[in-house]
């Protein structure tokens, strides 16, 4: 399964359910790396097969409705959208 690291400031896991088509999710991606947070990411529309269902399932824990964004920090909290308020005071920043 691909899951690509950015290197930034370490808050932990922080982990970013994307698809590779969405403005949203790189509208977050974007604002994650403004921010200099050290976080993983997956373009789930990019995954075939077991490896896409194993992400869909992963993400579904904290978003039933399966939609991106889904921001998962530290396996505690989740921010569904593009957020940036949320996600900056997520964050401290």
């Amino acid at each position: 399964m691909v899951i690509e690291q950015v290197p930034g400031k370490d808050h932990g896991q922080v982990m970013l359910y994307a698809l590779s088509t969405c403005q949203w999710c790189k509208k977050t991606k974007d604002l994650l790396k403004e921010m200099g947070i050290a976080f993983n990411y997956q373009y789930v529309d990019l995954l075939e097969g077991k490896e896409q269902d194993t992400a869909m399932n992963e993400l579904e824990k904290w978003n039933p409705q399966g939609s991106f964004p889904t921001l998962v920090i530290n396996n505690k909290s989740c921010i569904i959208g593009f957020r940036e308020e949320e996600i900056r005071k997520a964050f401290d920043a």
